[in-house]
């Protein structure tokens, strides 16, 4: 004869969570109804008896007892989740996504850019996917922040290790989104790092709220303040040496008098110190003449080598695959905008406020709009 099915011992702790659940008048029904069944099973009574009072059928009765035991609470609240589920794998919708951020060209097509037809119809004839309609392959390119822009001339990347370089850098930013799983010797940490400026003492423009001008001003307002004429500037620049932390979603920076290369490794030798030698960590760079190993200099391969270090480069006049670049926009917006600083002192020091500010709102919504329409990598 099977053994009766009936519920895990419970302590009173768990016993009065159970009265509070049922006695309580708010919440999901489901939960409720629950909780009801763990409880009547708890005080000795069988599933039918369970089932005939609950109005329900003794396997709904078993199934909440099972679970119950399985997971403890977590089980009562039900996991809603609307619609249907996602047609397109993971793996397909980064690589339709990479598809269509890439020229036409590129596939050796004929076309400067790329309609949803000729998309839909490229990414079945290459097997991407077995079927696309044209609306579904627009929500979806919605869904994962592309949309079709008006694009402004750059210079165009004549790098010959192009292809390489861009692979190798945003096959790291699938590592630190987690949308890969990395193999054995691979980098665990990814950085992007970069310079911001030089910083001027100057006035910066930007915008606040000010009485509103026009018909409707008042006439007694004073005038609206003017920017600082600057036409000589006899205290230099400074210059702020900047890491983004991929996985942690954290900004750190230090700023500097020089941007060289001493500084450039000083500055790579405190985001070493951040994570245990063990551990070993990529940096995603720029080709400004500091970052590189050259016949002259092999300091940075060097110190890449002997520090368990990965200085990964971005393509020549591609920058903007580096996404400490966005950040910087977002710097720029809340620190620096309307700001005219009397001393490198205090614009280092606001910039470091911001820092960490930013740090600790990561997930503020503003800080992630001016982020998100700025990121391109």
């Amino acid at each position: 004869m099977a053994e009766r099915v009936r519920v895990r011992e419970i302590d009173d702790d768990e016993g009065r969570r159970l009265l509070r659940i049922v006695r309580r008048g708010t919440g999901w029904v489901v939960t409720w109804r629950r909780a009801q069944m763990v409880l009547l099973s708890a005080q000795s009574m069988d599933v039918g008896k369970i089932a005939e009072v609950t109005f329900t059928s003794a396997d709904r009765v078993r199934d909440a007892i099972h679970n119950f035991n399985a997971a403890g609470f977590d089980s009562f609240y039900p996991k809603y989740r609307g619609g249907r589920p996602r047609t397109f794998t993971l793996p397909e919708r980064r690589e339709i996504k990479k598809i269509a951020k890439s020229k036409p060209v590129e596939h050796g097509l004929p076309f400067s850019t790329w309609s949803l037809v000729k998309r839909a119809d490229f990414l079945v004839a290459e097997g991407v996917v077995d079927d696309i309609s044209h609306e579904g392959l627009r929500v979806l390119l919605r869904q994962e922040g592309v949309s079709f822009q008006r694009v402004k001339s750059w210079k165009t990347s004549r790098d010959p290790d192009y292809d390489a370089k861009k692979a190798r850098v945003e096959h790291l930013y699938a590592l630190a989104d987690g949308e890969v799983i990395p193999e054995e010797g691979e980098p665990e940490v990814i950085f992007c790092l970069d310079e911001f400026g030089p910083l001027n003492l100057q006035p910066h423009p930007g915008r606040q709220w000010a009485e509103r001008g026009g018909r409707h001003k008042d006439p007694d307002r004073e005038p609206r303040p003017r920017r600082r004429a600057t036409y000589t500037r006899p205290h230099g620049v400074r210059h702020l040496f900047a890491a983004y932390d991929l996985a942690k979603d954290k900004l750190y920076g230090h700023v500097k008098k020089t941007k060289n290369r001493s500084k450039f490794l000083e500055f790579c030798h405190y985001l070493r110190t951040l994570y245990p030698p063990a551990i070993r960590i990529a940096i995603v760079v720029d080709n400004y003449s500091p970052h590189l190993t050259t016949k002259r200099c092999r300091r940075v391969a060097d110190w890449a080598e002997d520090n368990n270090v990965e200085i990964a480069y971005t393509p020549t006049n591609s920058s903007w695959l580096n996404r400490i670049e966005a950040q910087f926009t977002a710097l720029r917006y809340f620190a620096l905008d309307g700001t005219d600083h009397p001393s490198h002192k205090a614009q280092g020091s606001m910039i470091r406020r911001y820092i960490i500010w930013r740090n600790k709102h990561a997930a503020d919504k503003r800080l992630r709009q001016i982020v998100n329409r700025a990121n391109v990598a």
